[in-house]
């Protein structure tokens, strides 16, 4: 699916960065791991977020946009179907993800989206060859997200825009209050943090996107409340994105001896304890928007 030529490409990379086989170099492992059932999560989290995250992301027709970071394309079918008129170009480290998103998008029918496979700190683009730049879910896995940010900087020309989200998970609070589950809760941050990432970078994003030397940064807290007068975001949000993820670490907390077996256990019972009728569970995303001067 192209987009009418690749002049934002590199000549010299167009070839080397875009086959199947590019061996990358942004090496932070993702702590939730690359399996179904995580694909399955993230598609449940963007289905059931696309109003509180997406409700205002749109590129005008005519602009190019570049989406670092695209995973499965969990975001990137709501991006195209937000923004018809733009060229949207959706980059991932991992073949495996992109052959999943490029699924999606072809299932969603959207001619707007093109892949590639690419590495944020050694992108095969021109500079200032983009109008926007869309992040989400992705700077909480890096060890120098002010890197990554310089360098997509680079990308955009000026008075472009970048649009970053990501979660914090030390805003997550919950209705019984459970020690235990906030510990299990813990082993995903710790193992996040052991990994290079930042679990709970969402509240960094304003001082990020500074360091970055981006103008006009504003930050937009988005909250999730969940209680029973909201069933679908008790069944997808609170079990199947949050509590699953957090259920997902199991092994690699237990394998690091961050936490006992019957403590993580019942820490899980917990968290789906705020799930039943008298049960509450509130989480809060960040959006930040920056413009490159």
């Amino acid at each position: 699916m192209g987009v009418g030529g690749k002049r934002w490409l590199l000549p010299a990379y167009e070839a080397a960065c875009w086959r199947q086989n590019q061996r990358p170099s942004m090496n932070n492992a993702y702590v939730h791991g690359y399996n179904l059932a995580e694909s399955l999560r993230l598609q449940d989290q963007a289905s059931t977020l696309v109003e509180l995250l997406h409700s205002d992301t749109a590129y005008p027709p005519g602009t190019r946009v570049l989406e670092a970071g695209c995973g499965v394309g969990a975001q990137t079918v709501t991006l195209g179907l937000n923004s018809p008129g733009a060229s949207i170009i959706s980059i991932d480290l991992v073949q495996l993800s992109i052959s999943e998103a490029k699924k999606k998008v072809a299932a969603a029918g959207l001619p707007n989206v093109e892949f590639g496979q690419a590495d944020i700190f050694n992108l095969p683009f021109r500079l200032n060859s983009f109008d926007h730049i869309f992040v989400c879910f992705v700077l909480e896995h890096l060890s120098n997200p002010v890197g990554a940010l310089l360098r997509l900087k680079d990308l955009l020309r000026p008075g472009g825009t970048i649009t970053v989200i990501e979660g914090d998970h030390g805003s997550a609070y919950f209705y019984p209050e459970s020690d235990a589950a906030q510990r299990a809760i813990q082993c995903q941050v710790e193992l996040q943090r052991r990994s290079g990432g930042n679990a709970m970078i969402g509240r960094e994003l304003y001082p990020l996107l500074c360091r970055a030397g981006f103008s006009s940064a504003r930050v937009s807290p988005r909250m999730v409340y969940v209680d029973s007068s909201r069933p679908e975001l008790v069944e997808g949000f609170t079990k199947r994105t949050f509590t699953a993820m957090i259920e997902g670490v199991h092994e690699a907390a237990l394998k690091a001896k961050i936490i006992s077996e019957e403590l993580f256990e019942r820490g899980i019972k917990d968290l789906y304890r705020t799930a039943a009728s008298d049960g509450v569970f509130c989480y809060t995303f960040f959006k930040a928007f920056g413009i490159k001067n």
